[in-house]
């Protein structure tokens, strides 16, 4: 058996190619020329699973229950011989087995085949497809899954977004198209443009399969926040509220509430501008919080109005620049009205360039001190009383 499939497998990568179908045509030549199996049954499953497909013994054990009906290693082989022509390795063989065995048992010629050619007449690579035999799983198996790349593919503007997305929700694929229209329509109506969908559905793409029942939850949770429809942040506290129901985003409002010590009308001004504060665990609010309140002395409207803070990091970025920024206002090197902040928002280039490179000569150990500073350590040098 294993000399057959080798033999197979030779035929189809040693091959010359006269034309970008050729390699199509040869893949599916050699397994429908593979010599005939007769059934038997002594054909032992299990031990194929394990010996020609790499799986585990575990693997095989509970893949096997779904081949009791294989009476030969014949369907199986071309299929293997499929897959390794296409150029799929054998770990990512063995993975396609084991996430789905009936994989073993599709047609080449009939289903296989004609969706690797339909696939590459979508202008997808070979690369590509073979991430895509990945990530589909078992609906790859399925010849519907071209008509509904081709339809992702113009949802997404591209097949790099569309694999991004499928990381993230494999069953992207295998979800009919009148589950996903009605979300994609609502979210128009919301006044999401198609980049923005795309955006958010990378990230988020179960919106797209989810009943649409909860999508129109969803967009009323948004709303309920304080964020408007048309909004250019619309697409941003949708991102937010999408792992969340009504009763855990009233929690998080009043935990926001208590912890910055902000009023209604505050924490709407705050979530209108950086939604993405929902998604900001306690225990970092928190901290952020007693650094921001208690150390840099800024008051609740300031960081209200401000929320983009709360997303930066406080040992990267809003502790360090805190300690330089005062170091040089007690030393007389900056001043006194110089706002956080536009301090803590520029870039680290910008940062460096215009409050550290300045002060080399009368700030030697500056550089020095805010690098270690940023790793989370107190350097000894920076004087804070």
């Amino acid at each position: 058996m294993l000399r057959l499939q080798k033999c197979i497998l030779t035929r189809l990568l040693s091959s010359p190619s006269t034309s970008p179908i050729s390699p199509l045509h040869r893949l599916l030549s050699a397994a429908a020329d593979s010599p005939a199996v007769s059934p038997s049954p002594s054909f032992a499953v299990e031990e194929y699973l394990v010996d020609t497909c790499g799986l585990t013994r575990a693997q095989a054990l509970k893949a096997s229950a779904k081949l009791s009906h294989l009476k030969s290693p014949s369907k199986p082989d071309a299929v293997l011989a499929f897959l390794a022509g296409l150029g799929l390795a054998p770990a990512d063989i063995a993975a396609v087995v084991a996430k789905d065995p009936k994989f073993l048992c599709v047609g080449v010629e009939r289903t296989l085949g004609p969706v690797v050619g339909g696939l590459t007449g979508l202008g997808i690579s070979r690369s590509e497809i073979l991430r895509l035999v990945s990530l589909a799983g078992g609906n790859f198996r399925c010849r519907s899954i071209v008509s509904k790349i081709r339809y992702y593919l113009s949802l997404f503007g591209s097949s790099e977004n569309l694999l991004r997305a499928l990381q993230r929700c494999c069953y992207l694929v295998g979800s009919d198209f009148d589950k996903v229209e009605p979300n994609v329509v609502l979210l128009r109506e919301c006044g999401l443009s198609a980049c923005d969908i795309a955006k958010l559905c990378i990230w988020k793409p179960r919106i797209l399969t989810s009943k649409h029942e909860h999508v129109q939850a969803m967009v009323a949770c948004a709303e309920g926040v304080g964020v408007p429809r048309g909004s250019r942040m619309f697409r941003h506290v949708l991102h937010a509220v999408e792992p969340l129901n009504k009763e855990k985003i009233a929690a998080k409002v009043e935990h926001l509430k208590t912890t910055f010590r902000w009023s209604d009308a505050e924490v709407k001004i705050a979530l209108s501008k950086a939604p993405l504060v929902l998604t900001i665990s306690k225990d970092t609010l928190q901290r952020k919080s007693e650094f921001l309140s208690c150390e840099v002395g800024l008051e609740p409207p300031y960081i209200a109005h401000r929320p983009g803070m709360l997303g930066l990091s406080l040992e990267g970025r809003l502790r360090p620049r805190y300690y330089v920024m005062k170091f040089l206002k007690e030393n007389g090197l900056l001043d006194h009205g110089k706002d956080y902040y536009s301090i803590v928002l520029s870039s680290e280039k910008v940062f460096v360039d215009k409050f550290i490179c300045p002060h080399n000569e009368a700030a030697p150990h500056l550089a020095e001190d805010y690098a270690t500073t940023c790793r989370g350590e107190a350097p000894a040098r920076f004087r804070f009383t």
